[in-house]
Parts: structure tokens; sequence; C-alpha cells
């Protein structure tokens, strides 16, 4: 597949394959999500270590140690159902995007009934992103059917969030007709939270968000800890959602553990991007390298690990990209 973009007044003929020439740079584009959420710093640090621009120094000289001539830049967009539908239309070579819209979108199902996007391919389960259902200081609920009636952030739409959160809602009786639904990103979330004008809102993200970080220390929050019943309803309903922990003492002044469902975060890219170069790339995340930035960067880094980049993708339903395939079975990882 050969793509012609012109970026900063060069002319970039076949973008997506490994360009023939060191001086040709290959543009990688990377969805992510919100800039107050975990997929944007994330997305930043695999962009970073995967990329090693033309004319950089060779790895062994203390250059980067990406995929020669790749410049991946991650961009701040509305998450999992954006990102998806952006690398199947080509819009986005890679994307992060969760396990359950992942599979959804792939197939075709529930609320993509009859809208499969057969393009996506997976490149690796990445960290657990666990649902925080937060409210103000001291303000707690017995369990979701409390939100009826309330004003409710519900993420943004085009974000897995959303999608899971209106499922879950519906299994408790509350929907869009009996709540006062907000369509916000998590920033957007935090400040209408502390300014009073929303009683609670979700986004599910690895932990710590930073929007909460900030909203924990300045008006203070609270958050909602499932029961092992609802979890265990939650798993029926949305099969990705599992049992999750929120360690306490992760935001100030919410000191005990908080039970909730968290499902797998993803990188995904396009089954039109060629299997060298998506080898390349796949090779590059998982170096000694990459793996010094996701250490030193945002806290989920340290979860994202070869052991557990394979963690539920053989059974989800969505293909491994050949490209990455190609190197967890010469890494031993896949038989």
């Amino acid at each position: 597949m050969n793509i012609i973009k012109t970026l900063a007044g060069i002319t970039l003929a076949g973008a997506l394959a490994v360009p023939a020439v060191a001086q040709d740079p290959t543009f990688f584009r990377i969805g992510t999500g919100g800039a107050g959420g975990t997929y944007f710093p994330i997305g930043g640090t695999i962009a970073n270590g995967i990329s090693s621009p033309p004319g950089s120094r060779a790895c062994d000289e203390g250059g980067q140690c990406g995929v020669p001539g790749l410049i991946a830049i991650a961009q701040s967009t509305t998450a999992s159902v954006f990102n998806n539908a952006a690398v199947q239309n080509g819009e986005l070579e890679a994307g992060l995007a969760a396990a359950d819209v992942t599979r959804s979108m792939y197939l075709g199902e529930g609320k993509f009934d009859g809208k499969p996007h057969p393009k996506l391919r997976v490149v690796a389960n990445l960290f657990p992103e666990d649902l925080h259902l937060v409210m103000p200081k001291g303000a707690s609920i017995n369990d979701l059917s409390d939100l009826e009636g309330k004003r409710v952030g519900i993420a943004q739409a085009g974000s897995g969030t959303q999608v899971a959160v209106l499922q879950m809602l519906e299994a408790w009786g509350v929907t869009r007709d009996n709540m006062e639904e907000a369509e916000l990103n998590n920033s957007q979330s935090a400040e209408r939270l502390a300014d009073g004008q929303i009683d609670a809102y979700f986004y599910a993200a690895g932990w710590p968000v930073s929007a909460m970080v900030q909203l924990s220390s300045t008006k203070g929050m609270s958050l909602h800890s499932f029961t092992d019943e609802d979890l265990a309803k939650i798993n029926e309903i949305i099969p990705a959602y599992i049992p999750s922990e929120i360690p306490g003492g992760v935001y100030e002044g919410v000191d005990e553990a908080v039970k909730t469902p968290a499902v797998s975060a993803l990188l995904n890219v396009s089954s039109d991007l060629s299997e060298e170069l998506v080898y390349g790339i796949t090779k590059a995340l998982w170096n000694e390298n990459t793996r010094r930035l996701l250490d030193n960067g945002h806290a989920k880094g340290k979860q994202i690990t070869p052991d557990t980049a394979l963690d539920g993708i053989l059974a989800l339903g969505v293909p491994l990209h050949a490209g990455a395939e190609k190197f967890y079975r010469e890494a031993g990882l896949l038989e």
C-alpha cells in the first residue's frame, strides 16, 4: 500500500514501507487518548522507543534504538473507538485501544453490529486499564443504580470507556433517559467535578491518572469500590472486564484499596502495514532501550513487558499482525 504525504515541505513516497533510502523518513502516527489520561504518555514513550530518525547515531553508539528511518508521533485523540476506526481507515498507522472495544469492532458485534473492522491487528497487550468511578470527597454510593437522576460523566464519545460504561449502567437500570450524562474527557470531567457541575464520572486508565492526582491533591475525591458480586456481574456482561484493584495511596486521600473492573490496553495496527515494518516495530518495542524508557516514564510503563505481551490475545479473536507474530515466534514467546 503506497501513500504519498507532504510534511514540512518534504514529499514522502511509500510511507508505510520501510524506506530503502536512509534519508527518506517514515512517519508513523500512533493514536492515544486525552492528555490527562494514560494512553497519551504511554503512547509518547512507545513512539520514542520505536523511532530512529534519519541521521541518528547508531544504537550501539548511544543513539536511538528504534526502526531505522522511522519517526513515530503520538497523537492525542478520543481514544479506543476513534483509534481503531482510524487504523481501519488508514488515517493512523497505529492506535492504543481497549481489548473489549477492539474485539467488538473487529467482529462487528454489539454497538458495532454489522460494521466489522477486518483490518485491525494486534501488536501487543500493554497494561490493565482500571475503571475509576470518581466522586467528590466524602461521597459514596451502594451500587451503580444510585447514579439514576445524577449528573454523570460517561467519558468521551469515541472512547472505549463510554461504550463499556453505558453497558454497565444499563444492567443497573441507569440509561441516558434517567441520568444527566456528560460526554467529557478525563481532564474536563475532573474540572467539572471539582466545580460541582457533575456528581460523578467514569474513566478507564492505568493508574495513576494525572488529572486525578491533581484533583485528589486539591479538591479531594473518592473512588467507588465495587463489591465482588458486582464485579462478577460486570465480567458476565463484558467478559474483557476482569476484577482488579487500585492500591491504596495511589491518590491522596484514597487510603484503602479500591476494587474495580479493568480491561487490557492493546497496541493495534492495520493489516495493510508490511510484515517487515511491524516486525521491526515489535522488536524495537521490546529492546533494552525502550525498556529503560518505559521504566522511567509513566508508572504503568513498568507493567508493559514481553512476558505479558500476549496475555489474553489468542483468546481475544483478533489476529496478531504477521510481523508481530514473527517476532514472538523468534523470541520463543509463541509456539
